[in-house]
Order: C-alpha cells, then sequence, then structure tokens
C-alpha cells in the first residue's frame, strides 16, 4: 500500500502550478520514493562522433537499423521526412544531420525515431539552443540533473547528438518502467505523471507531422 506521505506528494504534484515545484518533488520521488536499490539509472549509450552527410550504404545506415531495408523506402522516408522538418527548418543543409542524429538516438534506444521528432516538435519546436523556465536544455528540453545520473558534468545538453541522446535514453527507460504504457511514460519525460495534457500533445503531433506507414 502506498503510504500517505507518498499520495499526499503525488497529489501536490498534480496540483502545483509552478513547473519549477514539479520538477524539483519528482526529482526527489525519482531518487527517493523507491525502496533502496530498487531504482537503477538508465545507461547513456556511447556517442558516435560521426555523422556523415550523406548515407551511401543503407545496410550500414541508421535506417537500415531501424527496420527500413529497402533502400528505395529508406530514401522515401529521408526525403520525406527532410520535407516534414522543413516546416520548422528552413535551411535545408541544417536538416539532413539533424534527421541522422534523431535516427541514430533513436534507434540506439529502440524508440520510433518519429515519436522523437514528435516529442522534439512539442518539447523545442526545434530549436537546440532553447531553455525552458525550469532550465531544461536543447531540442529535447533535458534537464541539467540528469547529467549527474547518467552522464558526466561536461556533458554539453546544447549539443544535438549528445541532447538526443539523453532525452531518447530518459524516454525509453520511462516507457520500460511503465511496461510500454506511451502515456504514462510520456508524462514522467514531462514531469507531469497523473496528467494527460502532454501525452496528448506529442501523440497529437506524432499523428498529425510525423506518422508513417511502415
Amino acid at each position: 500500500m502506498t503510504p500517505p506521505w507518498c499520495r499526499l506528494t503525488h497529489w501536490w504534484i498534480s496540483c502545483a502550478s509552478s513547473w519549477v515545484a514539479r520538477t524539483a518533488v519528482g526529482l526527489v520521488l525519482l531518487l527517493v520514493q523507491a525502496p533502496a536499490g530498487a531504482w537503477t539509472p538508465p545507461t547513456l549509450p556511447a556517442l558516435d562522433a560521426s555523422s556523415p552527410s550523406e548515407l551511401t550504404t543503407y545496410s550500414d545506415s541508421p535506417s537500415a537499423r531501424a527496420g527500413i531495408n529497402d533502400p528505395f523506402d529508406a530514401q522515401v522516408w529521408w526525403l520525406d521526412m527532410d520535407y516534414r522538418l522543413g516546416r520548422f527548418i528552413t535551411t535545408k543543409t541544417m536538416r539532413r544531420p539533424l534527421l541522422e542524429k534523431v535516427m541514430q538516438a533513436a534507434t540506439r534506444a529502440g524508440l520510433s525515431p518519429e515519436l522523437v521528432m514528435a516529442v522534439i516538435q512539442v518539447e523545442s519546436r526545434f530549436d537546440a539552443r532553447a531553455v525552458s523556465p525550469a532550465g531544461a536544455i536543447g531540442l529535447m528540453q533535458v534537464m541539467p540533473f540528469w547529467k549527474k545520473i547518467i552522464g558526466k558534468p561536461e556533458d554539453d545538453l546544447f549539443d544535438p547528438q549528445t541532447n538526443l541522446a539523453y532525452g531518447c535514453t530518459i524516454l525509453a527507460h520511462y516507457l520500460s518502467t511503465e511496461k510500454g504504457d506511451m502515456t504514462d511514460a510520456l508524462a514522467r519525460y514531462n514531469g507531469s505523471l497523473g496528467q494527460t495534457w502532454y501525452p496528448e500533445r506529442v501523440m497529437q503531433a506524432w499523428n498529425n507531422q510525423w506518422w508513417v506507414i511502415r
């Protein structure tokens, strides 16, 4: 049975209007609510500094690792995503490198790259320099405290590749914690567990802007 103090804390998080307050209490719950040894931090995958401007070998490409094995289908995916991303990033030469980084980070974390694009749209609208009032940073709005949990103090969360590695690892961790429940996993990612407004925004962006039939 959940102890009364824990139920009261969850109620306070749901009712608090301050994003900073929800984030602070959420971190406390993350670290101390479970019994000692019951929570294992996610593991940040090793970052690959290589990000070729053109993928020539599709069998070795992130798209192939994500299950797009046919070269023609892979090419269609890149062109389609580039066109969709043009709504947010008008400079064409900036879109392909970002798409490659998203595909790479999502694939390593076992996530749909289109889902990750939806999260980025809601979190930062693809602004790698975005900073929230609570201090969340970059494309996927990663809170700096995660550097102490799964990374290194010197990690640059403004760097798209680093930010995506963090964000995808955290989201995959919450999906595992919630046994695949997308609504609760997204709510945890946002720090609004128990509410549905954030998952609904992400799912709407995914459905309207990034959904593809595999």
